[in-house]
C-alpha cells in the first residue's frame, strides 16, 4: 500500500506540478497587475462586507469558512514536515506560494462568485460549477467534482484526525482510537447543522484559536528577538544553496515548500472556491479579495509564527536524503532527537519556553485547527455532490457523506502518519492539476469582472455586478439576483 501510494505521489507531484503552481501565480500577478499588493488595503476593508441570507453568508463567514479549510494541520504538522525534509529554506518557498498565489485564490474565487447556482436555497459553487458554466465541458466539471468529492470526502480528513490523534497522544497519552471516536461525534453534531450552523461554528472559532497560536508564537520569538535576522538569513540562504550545511536538500526545499504550502493555504488547489460561492456579496470582485486576503493569514502569519518558533528554539530536525550505509536515517541538523517530524516539533518547541504547558497547548490548537478543516472538508465535498445531484432535490447523497466521512475520521486517527500524509497529498495534487488548469483557460471572466469593480470604484460607486457589462454569459444567478432587486 505504501510503496503504490508513494508511486502515485511522485507521479502527481513531479517537478511539473511544482512549476505549474509557481507559474501560474506569477502569471495572474503581472495579469492583475499584482493586486495583492495595490488592493491590500482594499482585501482588509471587505473582510466585513455583505450580510448573511437564507441563501448565502457573509463575507466575513466565508472567509472563516475558508481559513477553516486553510489552517489546519499543515500550519503546524506541516510547516515541520517540511523543514524536516527540505530544511529551514522550505519556508521561503511556501512564502513565494502564498505571495504569488494570492493571485490566483483572487481568480478562482471571483469564478467560483460569477458561475455560482443555488441549490435547495443556498448558492453553491465552485470549479466544477465553473468548468461546466464557463469552459461549457460538462465531462471536465464532472470530473473534478468527484475527484474532489474522493479527495475532500476520504483522502484529506485523515490527515487532519491523524494530527490530531497524535497530539493529543503526545501530550494527554489518550488512546487514538478514543480520539477518533470523539471527534467523529463531534464533528457529526455540527455537519448535521448544515451549511449555516458551519459557518457559525468557524465565524467563532477560527479567529480566535489563529490569534491565540500567533500571540504564543510571538511571546516564543520576542523571548530570544536577537536572533531573528540570523535566522531570517538563514532561511534565505536554505533558499537558495548559500547554506553549506543543507545544500543536500536544497532541490527538496523547493519541492516540500512549495507542496505544503500549497496544502497549507490551498492556492490553486481548488477547495476555497467552493466556500468563497456561498457568499452574499454585491460583485464576484469583493469575494474574490477577501480569499486573497486569507492566504496572507495562513502563510504569512500562521505559517511564519510556527517555523519561526521552531528556528529559534532549535527543536527541529533536517533529515539527510541519503541513508547510511546501513540504512538507518541520517540527520543534516538534529535539534529534537527521538522525535517524528510533525506536531512533535511543535510541541517541544513550546515546551522550551513553557515546560509543562507547550505540549498542552499545541494539542488543543492543533485540535481546533484540525477539526475546523475536517468540517470545512465535508461541506467541499457535499458542494460538489450538490453538483453532481442538483437535479435531484434530495439531502440523501449528504446524509450518506456525512456517513463515510464519519468513518473515515476515525480510520485516520488510528492510521500511521507517514501514510495519512500521502494519501492527504495525492488528493491536493489531484485536484491541483485539475483546477489550474481549469482558471487558465477560463480566467478572462475573472479578470473582467476585476477591471469592473476599479470602473466602479473609480466612479465612487459600491460595485455591483451585471455580467451582461462585461460579456458573461451563462451567470444565471447573478441575472436572477439584478431582477429580484429591480422588482423590489
Amino acid at each position: 500500500m505504501e510503496e503504490f501510494v508513494g508511486m502515485l505521489n511522485n507521479i502527481i507531484w513531479s517537478n511539473a506540478l511544482i512549476i505549474l503552481c509557481l507559474g501560474t501565480g506569477l502569471y495572474f500577478s503581472m495579469r492583475t497587475r499584482f493586486l495583492q499588493v495595490r488592493h491590500f488595503k482594499e482585501m482588509f476593508r471587505l473582510l466585513f462586507d455583505g450580510e448573511s441570507t437564507d441563501s448565502g453568508v457573509s463575507s466575513f463567514q466565508a472567509l472563516s469558512m475558508s481559513l477553516a479549510g486553510r489552517v489546519g494541520t499543515g500550519n503546524i504538522a506541516g510547516v515541520a514536515t517540511a523543514i524536516a525534509f527540505g530544511g529551514p529554506g522550505a519556508m521561503f518557498w511556501m512564502w513565494m506560494v502564498a505571495f504569488l498565489g494570492a493571485s490566483t485564490a483572487f481568480v478562482e474565487a471571483t469564478l467560483a462568485q460569477i458561475y455560482k447556482e443555488k441549490h435547495l436555497g443556498e448558492f453553491r459553487g465552485g470549479p466544477a460549477f465553473y468548468i461546466e458554466r464557463g469552459l461549457g465541458v460538462k465531462w471536465f466539471g464532472v470530473l473534478f467534482a468527484i475527484v474532489s468529492v474522493i479527495s475532500a470526502g476520504i483522502l484529506l480528513p485523515g490527515v487532519q484526525a491523524n494530527s490530531i490523534a497524535e497530539g493529543l497522544q503526545n501530550a494527554f497519552q489518550i488512546n487514538t482510537l478514543y480520539t477518533g471516536i470523539g471527534v467523529a461525534l463531534l464533528f457529526a453534531a455540527i455537519v448535521f447543522g448544515g451549511v449555516k450552523r458551519i459557518a457559525k461554528f468557524t465565524e467563532y472559532i477560527v479567529p480566535f484559536m489563529a490569534i491565540t497560536y500567533i500571540i504564543i508564537a510571538l511571546i516564543i520569538i520576542i523571548i530570544d528577538i536577537n536572533r531573528l535576522p540570523e535566522l531570517i538569513s538563514l532561511v534565505f540562504k536554505s533558499a537558495f544553496n548559500m547554506e553549506a550545511g543543507f545544500g543536500a536538500v536544497f532541490g527538496l526545499a523547493i519541492q516540500w515548500g512549495v507542496k505544503r504550502g500549497i496544502y497549507s493555504n490551498e492556492a490553486g488547489q481548488g477547495t476555497a472556491p467552493h466556500i468563497a460561492a456561498a457568499a452574499n456579496v454585491s460583485h464576484p470582485t469583493k469575494q474574490g479579495l477577501v480569499q486573497s486576503f486569507s492566504v496572507y493569514i495562513d502563510t504569512l502569519l500562521v505559517c511564519s509564527a510556527t517555523g519561526f518558533m521552531l528556528l529559534i528554539t532549535g527543536k527541529y530536525n533536517v533529515i539527510n536524503p541519503a541513508a547510511g550505509a546501513d540504512g538507518a536515517q541520517q540527520f543534516l541538523y538534529e535539534g529534537a532527537k527521538n522525535i517524528a517530524s510533525g506536531p512533535g516539533y511543535t510541541q517541544s518547541a513550546m515546551d522550551t519556553i513553557f515546560p509543562g504547558l507547550g505540549g498542552y497547548f499545541v494539542a488543543v490548537a492543533l485540535f481546533f485547527f484540525a477539526f475546523t478543516t475536517i468540517v470545512a472538508y465535508y461541506y467541499i465535498a457535499e458542494t460538489n455532490i450538490s453538483y453532481i445531484t442538483r437535479k435531484i432535490e434530495s439531502p440523501l447523497f449528504y446524509h450518506i457523506l456525512k456517513i463515510i466521512m464519519i468513518m473515515v475520521v476515525i480510520y485516520g486517527s488510528v492510521n500511521q502518519a507517514q501514510l495519512a500524509w500521502a494519501i492527504g497529498d495525492i488528493g491536493v495534487g489531484l485536484m491541483a492539476w485539475f483546477n489550474i488548469i481549469a482558471i487558465l483557460l477560463l480566467q478572462k471572466p475573472a479578470l473582467a469582472a476585476l477591471k469592473d469593480y476599479e470602473k466602479q470604484k473609480k466612479e465612487g460607486k459600491d460595485p455591483t455586478f451585471n455580467p451582461e457589462d462585461i460579456g458573461v454569459m451563462n451567470a444565471h444567478i447573478w441575472t436572477t439576483l439584478l431582477k429580484h432587486k429591480d422588482d423590489k
